[in-house]
C-alpha cells in the first residue's frame, strides 16, 4: 500500500502505511532534533531528554510507561542521533491507539522531575564511562570528532561529564518549547492499522502543539586528516580509517553506498577477504557510510593486535590505491548492487524498518520514496563514478586515522 500523509493546521505531519497481512504495527513519534541544534553549552541534552521522557508524565508514571506497552507484549525504545530524536514501539495492531497515547504523553507531558533528573544524570555519566571503557565503540566516537573537529557533527551525541553534571530542568525545559515543536514532528505508524483511525487519534493528542521552530542551516565540514593513536592498556588495536563521505542530498549517495559495498560491507567485500580471510589478522573487520544533511563520513573499522596492526594498516591503504588504480570489474560492480538490493528489500519485510524509512524519507525529501525509485538509482551507479569518487576521496593526504590501543 502507498504511504498516506497528512498534514494537520499546526505542522505535525502524520504517516501511514497499512499492511493488512501482518498483526501488529511499529509506530515512531519523531522530532528533527540532534546533537547538531544544541549550543555549545547544551552538549548532550537531546539524548538526556531522551532518557528523562520514560520517567513519568502528569498521567502515569514511569513503570506504567512501560507496563501499557510491555504489558501487552510490545516493545519501547527511543534513540538520539546527531540530527533526529526518535521514540517508537512495536505493539499488536490492536493496541496501536493505547501505545500512541503513551508516546505522545511521553513528549507532551513529561514532568522533567528534578529528583529523576539527578538520577538520570548519573544513569548517563555511567554510560559515558561504559563507552570510554569499550575502546571498539569509543574508538568511532573520538574518530568522528577529530575528522569533523569544531564542526556540529563532530560533537558526541551523549555530551560530556562537564555538560550533562550542569544541567537542571529548567534547561530541558527550555530546549524542549525550542526544539519539540510541530513541524519538527512526524509520527510514522506501519503496519495492520486505518489511517483515519491515527490521523484522528494524532490530531486529538498533538494537535495543540505549538510550531515556528528555528533550525539555523549548518555549514559543510571540512574534514580534517591526521592521526590519532590514544595509548591504552588493553589487548587489540581498535581503529577507524577514514575520510569524508557525501550528504544525503548529494548526487552521489548511491555511488558512495556503492563504494562502501565494494571495500567493507559484508563478508564478499574487498577488505573483509584480504584482511580476514586470506591473511587472518583480524576477526572483525568492515566498513560504513554515514550521511547527514550538509556532510558524511566514510570508515573502515576493525580490531587487530599490536603487532599486527601495521600490516593491517598497510592493507587497508593497499586496496584503497588497487581500487583507484585499477577500477572496478563489472562482474563485481553487479554483485555489490545485487546484494544492496536484496537487503534493502529483504529489511523492508519488517515493520519497524518501513516505520524508519518513512520518516527518514520524509525528514530528507519531504515525500515518500518508492522502493523502485531507490532500487533504479543504485542499479544506475556505474564502475566509472564509483572509482571516480575513490580517487576523489581516499587518497592518502584525505584519510584521518584513529586507533586505540597498546601502544608504547
Amino acid at each position: 500500500m502507498p504511504v498516506v500523509k497528512q498534514t494537520l493546521p499546526n505542522g505535525v505531519r502524520v504517516l501511514v502505511e497499512s499492511v493488512s497481512h501482518v498483526g501488529s504495527a511499529s509506530i515512531g513519534l519523531w522530532c528533527r532534533t540532534g546533537s547538531v541544534n544544541e549550543t555549545p553549552h547544551e552538549g548532550g541534552i537531546t539524548h538526556l531528554i531522551e532518557h528523562m521522557l520514560f520517567k513519568g508524565t502528569q498521567r502515569r508514571t514511569a513503570k506504567q510507561i512501560a507496563e501499557e506497552i510491555e504489558g501487552r507484549g510490545g516493545m519501547l525504545n527511543a534513540f538520539t542521533d546527531k540530527e533526529q530524536t526518535c521514540y517508537y514501539c512495536r505493539v499488536l495492531a490492536t493496541d496501536s491507539e493505547t501505545a500512541l497515547d503513551v508516546l505522545t504523553d511521553m513528549v507532551t507531558g513529561s514532568l522533567l522531575d528534578p529528583e529523576e533528573l539527578a538520577r538520570e544524570k548519573g544513569v548517563v555519566l555511567e554510560e559515558i564511562k561504559r563507552g570510554e571503557d569499550e575502546p571498539s565503540d569509543h574508538v568511532h566516537d573520538l574518530h568522528i570528532e577529530g575528522l569533523w573537529d569544531g564542526h556540529e557533527l563532530g560533537r558526541p551525541v551523549i555530551g560530556t561529564r562537564e555538560s550533562v553534571s550542569s544541567f537542571e530542568q529548567g534547561d530541558l525545559k527550555g530546549y524542549i518549547d525550542r526544539r519539540y515543536r510541530a513541524d519538527n514532528v512526524i509520527v510514522a505508524v506501519a503496519g495492520n492499522v486505518a489511517g483515519d483511525g491515527i490521523v484522528d487519534a494524532v490530531t486529538e493528542r498533538l494537535g495543540a502543539l505549538r510550531n515556528g521552530s528555528m533550525t539555523p542551516s549548518l555549514d559543510r565540514p571540512k574534514p580534517n586528516p591526521g592521526r590519532n593513536l590514544v595509548a591504552k592498556d588493553v589487548e587489540q588495536v581498535h581503529f577507524c580509517i577514514g575520510t569524508e563521505g557525501v550528504s544525503v542530498y548529494d548526487d552521489e549517495l548511491y555511488t558512495m553506498v556503492v563504494l562502501d559495498g565494494v571495500l567493507g560491507s559484508g563478508m564478499s567485500s574487498r577488505l573483509f577477504q584480504e584482511v580476514r580471510e586470506r591473511r587472518g589478522l583480524a576477526y572483525s573487520v568492515g566498513s560504513y557510510h554515514l550521511g547527514y544533511s550538509v556532510g558524511g563520513a566514510f570508515t573502515v573499522y576493525g580490531g587487530t593486535g599490536v603487532k599486527t596492526w601495521p600490516e593491517v594498516e598497510h592493507v587497508v591503504r593497499v586496496e584503497f590505491d588497487k581500487l583507484m588504480a585499477d577500477g572496478l570489474p563489472e562482474d563485481e560492480l553487479a554483485k555489490v548492487k545485487r546484494s544492496l538490493s536484496g537487503t534493502l528489500a529483504l529489511s523492508l519485510e519488517g515493520m519497524n524498518s518501513r516505520m524508519i524509512r518513512m520518516a527518514k524519507n520524509e525528514f530528507v525529501f519531504g515525500r515518500d520514496v518508492p522502493l523502485e525509485e531507490t532500487l533504479a538509482k543504485i542499479d544506475a551507479v556505474t564502475a566509472e563514478g564509483v572509482v571516480e569518487l575513490a580517487r576523489r576521496i581516499l587518497l592518502e593526504e584525505k584519510i584521518r586515522t584513529t586507533a586505540i590501543g597498546p601502544f608504547a
